[in-house]
């Protein structure tokens, strides 16, 4: 299996149990892998991979319009449309959020699913 990656990618998003969270979207770190079909690589054709940037938009829109109170609920539905919509058979996606602490850089959840 062929792999994707988007490291690091910023995106704002409503998440928290806080009032302060639940009042203004924050940035969170995402980081995502998915697995693509041999047959991109194979054909060298893009019709038969999971466009990276087609993911980009659709999961920064996804974010913008959601409140997730929980950052494991939000991987959750992140992971649910690379299985679901775009059909990866594997995603380990990482959600931190940066500086909510004192002396703590970020924040965080990993997560990984493959479909049965």
């Amino acid at each position: 299996m062929d792999f994707i990656f988007i490291d690091d990618m910023r995106v704002e998003a409503h998440v928290g149990i806080f009032e302060r969270e639940k009042a203004a979207p924050q940035t969170l770190e995402l980081s995502l892998t998915f697995g693509v079909p041999d047959a991109a690589a194979r054909n060298d054709a893009i019709e038969d991979t999971i466009r990276y940037d087609v993911v980009i938009a659709r999961i920064r829109k996804e974010l913008g319009e959601r409140h997730f109170n929980l950052l494991e609920t939000l991987g959750e539905y992140v992971i649910g449309l690379m299985l679901e919509e775009f059909g990866a058979p594997w995603v380990k996606i990482s959600i931190a959020k940066i500086g909510i602490m004192k002396g703590v850089r970020r924040v965080g959840v990993q997560i990984e699913r493959a479909r049965a």
